[in-house]
């Protein structure tokens, strides 16, 4: 299953993904995202051979999808479960590529991934949780409508700063209003 609008496709990985999703993702020690993505966490470069044991995790799987523009892979859209039983879902999003940045991309993403579970899943929430230092972030989930829940203050300390967490949510009902506009 792909969903596709006039610039990107979300789509589930393919085998033959891997190599560019390695080159996005690990083979570097310090990649420009991940000054977006999360920095307060460590990432370790790993060689490709050691990503490849991964694979089963990655490739066809449902809650991992790659972003495709112009006809290469840029990115990711996920989720995961906060507490299954109750259906509490979290998602998220990566443009790994600096030259898709600020183009409207990760939002379009977004809006395919949400619908697409929204359809597939029997949500009644969908969550997001990023860091105020993360202030696209902040404002692609803002224009698709979500609320912020919560902002747990100066709980991410990064390069000599703290910055808050920050939770953002939307209802069922609150999704079908949005796309409806």
């Amino acid at each position: 299953m792909n969903y596709t609008t006039d610039t990107i496709t979300i789509r589930p990985i393919k085998e033959d993904d891997l190599h560019r999703l390695w080159e996005l993702s690990f083979k570097d020690k310090d990649p420009e995202w991940k000054q977006w993505d999360a920095p307060y966490y460590p990432h370790e470069p790993m060689p490709y051979e050691k990503f490849l044991e991964r694979k089963d995790k990655i490739v066809e799987q449902e809650d991992f999808w790659g972003i495709e523009a112009e006809g290469k892979l840029i990115g990711m859209v996920s989720y995961y479960w906060e507490h299954k039983p109750s259906l509490w879902l979290e998602i998220g999003v990566v443009i790994y590529e600096s030259a898709y940045w600020s183009g409207g991309y990760g939002t379009k993403a977004l809006t395919m991934w949400i619908e697409h579970l929204f359809t597939t899943m029997p949500l009644v929430r969908v969550g997001l949780t990023t860091w105020s230092g993360n202030e696209r972030m902040v404002r692609v989930a803002e224009k698709l409508g979500m609320t912020m829940e919560a902002r747990i203050r100066k709980v991410r300390y990064w390069n000599g700063v703290y910055y808050d967490s920050i939770r953002m949510g939307m209802l069922r009902e609150e999704w079908e209003a949005h796309r409806s506009k």
